[in-house]
Order: C-alpha cells, then structure tokens, then sequence
C-alpha cells in the first residue's frame, strides 16, 4: 500500500469538488480523506493501490465543470497511519463553506465551451467477477448489480446529456462460452429480465436498439427479445444502444468475410467489409472504455475500433457510474485525434520555417 498526498489552491466550487473526489476515490476503494482549508483550497490524503492512486491524480488534474485550478501539488510516501475508510474532513458548518463556494463560483466567470464529444462510446463492462468475489458473493452476483436498469438508465440519461450518439456495451464474449454453466445461464436471465424492462424505456425515451454477434449460438427466447426489441426500435432516433451478446470482433470479421464470398462480391473495399460487419450503418467506435485496471480491448470492433481512443479506469463496473462516464468523456475531449494527419496545434513553428540540417549532405 502506497500513500499520496495531493494539495490543490483555486477552487471555484469547492464542495462539489470534494464531494466528487471522496466519490471518486470510494470507488476506486481508496482510504483517507479530503478537507478544505480557510483559503479555499484543498487536501487529499489517499492510501492504496499505485495504479488506483495514479488514477485519482488523474482525476484531480482534469477537475469537472464549475472548477478552477490555479496550482497543484502531490507527494508520494508510505503510510505512517493506516486509515480505515476515505471521508470529507470539514474545517467549518457545511452550509457557510457552500455559501463561500456559490460566492467564489459568482466572481468567476466560467466559459462553456463545446466540448469535443465522442459520437459512439464502447464500454467493455469489466471487473463484475472481481468486485463480487472481494465482498464473499458468488462470482454471478456481480453480473446482477452491472445490470441493475438503474444503472442502464444513469448511462443513457447521461450519453444524451453530453451528447453521445451511439452507446454499445459488450455483454458476453464468444470467449465466455467457457465459464461455468451457472454463470452463463444467470447472464442470459439477466439479458431476458433486462430486455423486458428496457421495452417500455425505450419506447418512452424514443431509444433505438440493436443487437451485435453470433446468433447460431443464443438461446431462441432471447433472440426474440431481441429482434422484439430492434424491431419494435428501428424508427427511434434519441439515442442509439446496441448490445454485443456472443460477440468478438475477429469473429465479427470472419463472419463478414464470408457474408461477402456468399454474396460473390468481386469488387472488395473497406466500405464493402464496413456493410458485412455486425455494425453495418453504426459509425465507428470514437472512445473504448474498459473498467476493472485491465488495459487491453480483448477484440471489440476489432476492424472498426482502430482509430478509437482508450481509456481504462481501475473502477469495477458495478461501481462504473454516469459520473465516472462523464469523467471518461472529458478526457476524450481533452485529446487531439489525428488520424495520421498534422493537426495545426502540432506545428509550434511556421512550416516555411523549418529546416532539414541534411540539406547539404552529399547522396
């Protein structure tokens, strides 16, 4: 276990602020605290894993909206006091501390500038065994509390907020055919009570739906609901939500493959392979997140997904919140997307001013 000490001076909102780091850092099943001093700034102490510490530095560097920084420091050390659990340590009544924040927050002006959204977010639900075996419950369990409808709706109510376009989530793998039985059959059960109850919710929220992967292989119940779903859908133009039930993007690829020799297309081209994929008439993938501290795509979208941006959190998915979305789609809109091109950011110097030292050497 390893301890950071983070002070950071500038604060606009402060008790938001705080409150969302105890959140962040609760999630990330962290200890210690964070507290506010008289001058407005701010003290988070954090015990922990490195890579879960190196996560909520991250955070503290990309603060949310109604947050100004103005400096920053941390130090790393080991913990000469063990604490039992993270909380908000406050050094005055809560409401005159909120009163100082709105007060602070009144003689900033604060600019809303668009924010550079991704248009299809993947998330690859991660950790829902690990989270569920650390508390002594059945690895299943954690498949339950990921598909919780209330936290299918803090995802879409939040997608439409920041606008995203596309939301897919990868729910079953043609590698978890491997698990045992128990398991599998508890995720189909969540797939049949989830379909169930996202009908009306879609209908109301005017969602579209549709489904990606093998179906040779899914139980016939389930794909009913599923074709119920996408039929009942197709019109919808709110959001766009699509499940990945029995899929893997090599698969994905293979099935496209022959889908075109079937077809007896002579004439093959990247829009060609686009219309046989899985994700015919979806945009590419913009952002992939996957949560749990793994730091790899394990094969999603793998044609589609290869100018996609990453990003991994070290938060299991069942405490993967709209909040821990939102922080995701910040970080995006903070990057600079080439595509293999120059961006205008890149060129510090005027290009006619550039030289190549080799110029005069002989060939």
């Amino acid at each position: 276990m390893e301890q950071l000490v983070i002070k950071i001076t500038g604060i606009v909102q402060g008790v938001h602020l705080r409150g969302r780091i105890s959140k962040m850092a609760n999630s990330l099943y962290l200890k210690g605290y964070v507290k506010n001093h008289k001058d407005g700034s701010i003290e988070i102490l954090a015990q922990g894993k490195r890579a879960s510490l190196e996560e909520l530095l991250s955070y503290c560097q990309k603060p949310p909206f109604l947050v100004r920084l103005t400096g920053m420091s941390y130090e790393w050390s080991q913990p000469e006091k063990e604490y039992k659990k993270f909380k908000v340590e406050k050094e005055q009544p809560v409401w005159k501390d909120q009163a100082r924040s709105f007060v602070n927050l009144g003689k900033e002006v604060l600019s809303n500038e668009k924010l550079n959204v991704p248009k299809h977010v993947v998330i690859i639900p991660d950790g829902n065994r690990r989270w569920a075996r650390e508390k002594g419950w059945r690895a299943y369990i954690g498949h339950r509390r990921a598909a919780k409808m209330e936290r299918v709706l803090e995802l879409f109510n939040k997608s439409k907020e920041l606008g995203v376009e596309y939301l897919t989530l990868w729910a079953f793998s043609t590698e978890n055919w491997k698990r045992e039985d128990r398991e599998v059959e508890e995720i189909f059960n969540l797939v049949r009570t989830l379909g169930k109850d996202l009908r009306q919710l879609l209908i109301d929220e005017e969602i579209r739906f549709r489904s990606m992967g093998r179906r040779d292989r899914l139980p016939e119940d389930v794909l009913a609901i599923l074709d119920d779903l996408t039929e009942l859908t197709k019109d919808h133009d709110k959001l766009n939500f699509q499940l990945c039930l029995d899929y893997n993007g090599r698969d994905d690829l293979v099935r496209a493959v022959r889908g075109i020799i079937d077809a007896g297309v002579e004439e093959i081209n990247e829009e060609v392979i686009s219309e046989y994929l899985d994700s015919n008439g979806i945009p590419d993938p913009d952002l992939v997140i996957r949560t749990s501290g793994e730091r790899r795509t394990s094969g999603i979208m793998a044609y589609q997904a290869a100018y996609a941006e990453l990003y991994f959190t070290n938060v299991y998915f069942p405490d993967f919140d709209a909040e821990h979305f939102k922080l995701a789609v910040y970080d995006y809109a903070a990057r600079n997307r080439r595509f293999g091109g120059t961006l205008a950011s890149d060129l510090k110097t005027d290009p006619e001013k550039l030289i190549d030292p080799d110029a005069n050497l002989a060939v």
